[in-house]
């Protein structure tokens, strides 16, 4: 079956459909040129918090659900871990619908033969597990952050600008911030250990990375609000990340050089 798809795996996370933040958009651009015999949903594909506050879901969320439902229909083997934003999804732990089945975890074989542990990672959050209260709250001030984000891509546009996050930038900065990501990092490698797996591919913290943690591969998917990221398994059984919003800067820098020598080479024309 894998012949008849571009990829073997596609792994999703930390979507956030039913927020502002989400970029649905360049999601779907995205997922019109992917297609993969697997497709994991590893958590918070929607945001149930966010929701219960206050009805938002524009055309392009409904889309994005259109779009992977038909990648379903199509063929892909769809399979959600709900995470903490979505986890109403955990009351259907066990069940299938719509060609999506719903697990609290999975493990995945790659082509190559290694095993790795699919699970979205609040369970090892210890501010979501032992103090809600305060998760609800950097949930409150995550939302502001991306709010004065919008504001600032908006006038970005106005000048030709691609899309930046300024929470991404802020993770990369704020010392405690580097330091919860690696610790984050420690013990989700120890839990695929554990589970005496290869490897861990998890979302959860919207840090996309990909590399080794005490001998264990760590994979984390990002997100697609501050980083627009997702990782795939290539047909030789090789894994990449792809962060799409530096694809789409490309392009359009590539397409802004290619119509600039062409206004040059028509001006060039003219003075012969």
């Amino acid at each position: 079956m894998t012949d008849s798809f571009q990829y073997r795996a596609l792994f999703l996370s930390d979507i956030h459909l039913g927020t502002r933040g989400c970029q649905a958009e360049m999601l779907l651009d995205f997922l019109r040129e992917y297609d993969a015999e697997y497709i994991y949903l590893v958590g918070d594909i929607f945001d149930g918090w966010r929701l219960r506050k206050g009805w938002y879901w524009p055309q392009s969320h409904n889309d994005v659900v259109q779009k992977i439902l038909r990648k379903g229909r199509k063929g892909s083997k769809i399979i959600y871990v709900p995470g903490n934003h979505d986890e109403v999804m955990r009351n259907y732990l066990g069940t299938h619908f719509g060609g999506i089945d719903v697990k609290e975890k999975d493990i995945y074989t790659a082509l190559s033969g290694e095993k790795f542990l699919i699970i979205h990672g609040d369970q090892f959050d210890m501010v979501v597990i032992n103090a809600k209260w305060l998760a609800y709250l950097g949930d409150w001030a995550y939302e502001t952050i991306l709010k004065i984000n919008t504001l600032v891509n908006r006038i970005k546009r106005l000048w030709g600008g691609q899309y930046w996050s300024l929470s991404r930038w802020a993770k990369h900065k704020v010392k405690s911030a580097v330091n919860f990501i690696g610790d984050y990092e420690a013990v989700l490698s120890s839990e695929a250990e554990k589970a005496d797996v290869n490897g861990i591919i998890c979302g959860h913290i919207h840090h996309p990375a990909m590399h080794d943690v005490n001998g264990i591969k760590y994979i984390n998917t990002g997100d697609w609000v501050e980083s627009c990221t997702a990782v795939i398994e290539h047909l030789d059984g090789t894994f990449e990340l792809i962060e799409w919003s530096k694809v789409t800067r490309l392009r359009t820098e590539a397409r802004s050089s290619k119509k600039m020598q062409l206004v040059a080479g028509g001006r060039q024309t003219k003075t012969v």
